[in-house]
């Protein structure tokens, strides 16, 4: 019990507190952002991914049940998904414990992760500009549900699945991004439905894996599920209050300069680009939502819209 009480479980419990907020504000970032903050609070690499994805199986199969209750998730494409990355999720946790000792599996995981956040940071923004490509192109809820194809949902489900049992990132990055370029007609509810459907036995298998090689870390894990669940339900709350593309693009710069950081990148060379992507990214970003016919700088709406009803008679009395 003392554990529970220390500084050490006190900051695992603001960062996952800080973190969650992050995952409700946008839907995206969890395992990207908690593991690397794990390591950088000193917690061993394979100790931070165990952990980081136990917390996660929790908190993603309460998000999980509410898209279910509300039929939102395409059940066929969770399916082909879950059959490929199963397995592959379950693996990484020996793939890890095959590596070699603790030193061996800290250098390799350093590096794993390091490309991964790189990964991460890249499919972010390749997801916000599909997203702007379909607002410009009408964003209009499609009637039909989009034709399955089998193969590459499950090669996509395989490959996300290693990386999530490696590195504990890419459920909401890899997978996501994957399913916008497979399935570009799949409405966002039932985009972010399906992808939690899917990332829940995902993030289980991965979980269960590293549990068997390596167990938990309660100090880690407790405050990481205590301090991640209201942070996940204040950020949904606050959803309505914040722009998300200006969180999102956050995400991609903070995700960038962690991966370099990690990959070993000298601090000097990761805080001058971290100041160009901070000064630049904006600009750039206007410049392509200019190119699209949007405003420079304006709320990116990302979601898909109904179309549009017919207009009400004006000599109609309202409801009351």
């Amino acid at each position: 019990m003392h554990d529970l009480v220390t500084t050490d479980a006190l900051s695992v419990l603001v960062v996952a507190f800080g973190v969650g907020i992050v995952v409700g504000l946008t839907g995206m970032g969890g395992g990207a952002l908690m593991t690397p903050a794990l390591i950088f609070l000193g917690i061993n690499p394979a100790a931070a991914v165990a952990n980081d994805l136990v917390a996660a199986s929790v908190n993603k199969s309460v998000g999980a049940a509410v898209h279910w209750r509300s039929g939102s998730p395409n059940l066929r494409l969770a399916g082909l998904l879950i059959a490929g990355s199963v397995p592959f999720a379950f693996a990484g946790g020996f793939i890890v414990h095959a590596v070699g000792d603790q030193e061996a599996q800290t250098a390799f995981l350093t590096k794993a992760i390091g490309y991964a956040l790189l990964l991460a940071a890249g499919s972010y923004a390749l997801r916000m500009y599909l997203q702007l490509r379909f607002v410009t192109g009408g964003n209009v809820l499609s009637a039909e549900e989009p034709r399955v194809r089998a193969l590459p949902t499950v090669v996509v489900g395989a490959i996300g699945g290693l990386l999530v049992g490696i590195t504990s990132v890419g459920s909401g990055s890899l997978i996501m991004v994957s399913l916008l370029l497979l399935y570009p007609t799949l409405s966002a509810v039932r985009l972010v439905g399906t992808d939690l459907v899917q990332a829940v036995p995902l993030v289980l298998a991965a979980a269960l894996g590293h549990v068997i090689n390596s167990g938990v870390t309660w100090a880690v894990l407790i405050p990481l599920i205590v301090g991640g669940m209201p942070g996940t339900f204040l950020g949904a709350r606050l959803a309505g209050w914040v722009s998300q593309s200006v969180i999102r693009r956050g995400i991609v710069i903070v995700l960038t300069l962690t991966g370099l950081k990690m990959l070993g990148l000298p601090p000097e060379w990761v805080g001058i680009l971290g100041a160009g992507m901070l000064l630049l990214g904006p600009l750039v970003w206007g410049f392509i939502r200019q190119a699209h016919g949007l405003p420079n700088f304006d709320n990116d709406s990302t979601a898909w819209r109904l179309p549009d009803r017919q207009p009400v008679d004006e000599d109609r009395p309202s409801a009351p």
